[in-house]
């Protein structure tokens, strides 16, 4: 299965290290991020649970669940979170799904056919990422090689992008982060766009910047 950005986010009932989920039900009214990993202790992923566990008040800040998957079970992820924990100087509080018999992982489209598990044979995750706004829809994906840990930092740069071009009038341009000026959307007349963020600056005329305005 395809998933693509701007389809509805695959529903799913799983065991995690927190006990039974529905996927929807338990993202509720929030946003949520999806991560994937291809296997309990592994290096990469086990220094990304750590960080994820360390800037997750920063995702709170933001109405945003994390929540991670791996093909393992609930068991070894527990003695996972052990090393994480030990590692990383951090107390893991976000479920790890179980995904033995991968069928979430079919239904996300992130089973890699060319690493297989050298015990069972069959195939492990790719290191994805997606970002599922309150409405259920997927509004990014990013997949990893292997060799790259993921940069926690920019997933919380794309959701404050997200989650103000979600409220404002505004997109973002190229390595915007909170407070820098942002673009008004190419849809917004000049009239209408100095009503809602008081002067701002053409540049062209499909260009227009102005001040981030508050959420």
């Amino acid at each position: 299965m395809s998933i693509r950005i701007g389809d509805t986010a695959p529903d799913f009932s799983a065991d995690t290290t927190h006990g039974n989920i529905k996927f929807h039900d338990w993202l509720g009214s929030s946003w949520g991020v999806l991560f994937s990993h291809p296997a309990d202790f592994t290096p990469v992923c086990t220094t990304e649970l750590g960080e994820l566990a360390r800037i997750d008040p920063e995702f709170q800040k933001r109405n945003v669940k994390v929540i991670a998957i791996s093909v393992d079970t609930v068991e070894d992820h527990n003695k996972w979170v052990q090393d994480v924990n030990k590692v990383n100087n951090v107390t893991v509080g976000y479920p790890i799904i179980a995904d033995k018999d991968r069928q979430i992982s079919k239904l996300y489209g992130m089973l890699d056919q060319t690493h297989l598990d050298d015990q069972t044979g069959l195939p492990l995750t790719v290191r994805a990422v997606f970002i599922i706004d309150p409405s259920k829809k997927i509004r990014l994906i990013i997949v990893y090689p292997a060799s790259t840990g993921r940069n926690f930092v920019e997933l919380i740069r794309v959701i404050d992008s997200l989650q103000l071009s979600s409220k404002q009038r505004v997109t973002t341009p190229a390595n915007w982060k909170q407070g820098d000026e942002v673009i008004i959307h190419p849809a917004v007349e000049d009239d209408e766009a100095k009503k809602l963020f008081g002067d701002f600056k053409t540049l062209t005329p499909y260009l227009r910047m102005a001040k981030q305005p508050v959420v």
